[in-house]
């Protein structure tokens, strides 16, 4: 059986199963209505009016019918016109960047967290049903996610202002897909783009199941109608596979234990920790001289605060490989420098997620 990690959206926790965490789907924020404008931020049109009036009642008909909180009014958020995306702005704060004086890719993971479960409330999910629809709900059905890809092509700097707009889309019979595009708003230009997969599963059974015409006409009803991707070009990084490491690593950072902080309101880690904690085993001399380019991450298991995680890395070989084994091995095209990884409990070896990093060289 397929084992999923709680939706990056959301930075929900998986629930257990056989004596295992198993994914659980991410809980929705409401979108803000009436949000202030800033330059660059369209300001709401009579089309917007009537879907978020729309998404309004139907989250009433859900049993989410209390109005809109202060936060909700001011969030530079909104559906776009079309009803199809959500787009929102978002301040880079001081304490969301890192050494190199820019946002960090778990202050990035969790934009794109914060900005997907607006736009699932914004189109009327339910806030106490983790974004599922009337029909899921009754069904028991719920979405769960088992990977995530993020490309960053220009890391924003403190005070900068990010823009994100988001979508879903069908994704076989059996998921969806979510993706986002990023842009820095003081001048439009493209700054990163990322995409998740998610699948329907039953949260009694769990087992993965097939989405019905009912939650099809009520999920899909809000998706592009032709196929929208945030990575349309072919080959591209969010496809490839990423396969099963075994030892020796040739990096490692062992025992790391979840933190109070690193808890969310279920008692479970957030999954942005586990990007953090991959990197804990990056060699030191790519961290001095690289950045990150690319992250890809498929979830398998989730772990709790009394668990201890081992972070492994290896080097994932190149075009252009030497003999010394060193990091530099690794040199890709354009120099850059990839690498697989490994997050495993240190008492029973069990994979909780593996992943993929690009690196490009940290212009100074």
């Amino acid at each position: 059986m397929l084992r999923c990690h709680t939706a990056p959206q959301c930075g929900r926790a998986p629930l257990r199963h056989h004596g295992r965490r198993e994914a659980a789907p991410g809980v929705a924020v409401r979108c803000a209505r009436g949000a202030p404008q800033v330059p660059g931020l369209e300001a709401a049109s009579p089309g917007h009016a009537a879907a978020t009036k729309a998404a309004a009642e139907a989250a009433r008909a859900g049993g989410g019918g209390a109005r809109p909180s202060l936060a909700e009014r001011l969030r530079l958020g909104s559906l776009l016109e079309d009803g199809l995306s959500y787009k929102e702005s978002f301040i880079v704060r001081c304490y969301e960047v890192g050494i190199n004086k820019t946002a960090t890719v778990e202050t990035i993971a969790n934009l794109l967290q914060e900005v997907g479960c607006n736009h699932a409330q914004s189109v009327g999910f339910s806030t106490d049903g983790f974004a599922t629809t009337t029909t899921m709900r009754k069904l028991g059905l719920i979405w769960v996610t088992n990977r995530m890809h993020i490309e960053i092509y220009k890391y924003p700097a403190w005070g900068d202002v990010v823009e994100i707009e988001t979508w879903c889309q069908e994704d076989g019979r059996i998921g969806t897909r979510r993706d986002w595009m990023l842009k820095d708003l003081a001048n439009g230009g493209v700054i990163g783009r990322a995409t998740s997969k998610w699948v329907m599963m039953n949260q009694n059974t769990r087992r993965l199941q097939r989405v019905s015409d009912d939650v099809r006409d009520e999920v899909f009803i809000h998706c592009p109608k032709a196929p929208r991707l945030a990575f349309p070009e072919e080959n591209n990084g969010s496809l490839k596979k990423i396969p099963i490491l075994s030892d020796p690593a040739q990096y490692s950072r062992l025992g790391l234990v979840p933190r109070r902080a690193d808890l969310d309101m279920n008692q479970h880690v957030n999954n942005v920790t586990y990007i953090g904690w991959v990197l804990e085993s990056i060699p030191q001399d790519i961290i001095d001289t690289q950045e990150l380019q690319t992250i890809t991450l498929d979830y398998r298991r989730e772990c709790q605060h009394d668990d201890i995680v081992d972070s492994l890395t290896y080097i994932e070989e190149g075009e252009e490989k030497s003999l010394n084994g060193s990091a530099s091995a690794a040199q890709h095209k354009e120099g850059r420098q990839q690498f697989l990884h490994c997050l495993r409990f240190a008492g029973n070896g069990d994979e909780i997620n593996r992943g993929r990093t690009v690196w490009r060289k940290l212009a100074r």
